[in-house]
């Protein structure tokens, strides 16, 4: 096992606004392109996003007052991968933490590419809380 990366972002929003926006899974097209390229759909327990890497199903942790986003992902082979994402409270303020895992089978380059895009989702959070 190789080690995951914790990628972070400082959100000058408060945490239980940034929580609840990340939380609705429709939200996910307009800040997580790595994950969802258009609309996400909910059917029945479950939610399906069209993605880079095919239809996917996402399944998110119940919500809950810690700040933690968790949400197992079903890849087109039926590969699931758990992507832990936590929003945590600083005032006015919070940090949104990503931990990408080093997936088996992935090079270094794969790894390095999967962490720029999650960057870049991490980014378009913050842009569109912070513009309010």
């Amino acid at each position: 096992m190789r080690p995951s990366r914790h990628l972070s972002v400082v959100i000058a929003a408060p945490a239980e606004a940034v929580y609840a926006y990340a939380a609705d899974l429709t939200h996910l097209p307009a800040w997580a392109a790595g994950l969802a390229r258009s609309t996400v759909v909910q059917d029945g327990d479950h939610w399906f996003a069209d993605s880079p890497m095919g239809r996917v199903r996402v399944d998110p942790t119940p919500p809950n007052d810690l700040g933690v986003l968790d949400h197992t992902v079903t890849l087109p082979s039926g590969e699931r991968v758990l992507n832990p994402l936590r929003v945590i409270p600083d005032g006015q303020h919070c940090e949104v933490v990503f931990t990408v895992r080093h997936r088996a089978g992935t090079s270094e380059e794969e790894h390095d590419r999967d962490c720029r895009a999650v960057l870049a989702d991490l980014e378009s959070l913050r842009s569109l809380l912070e513009r309010g």
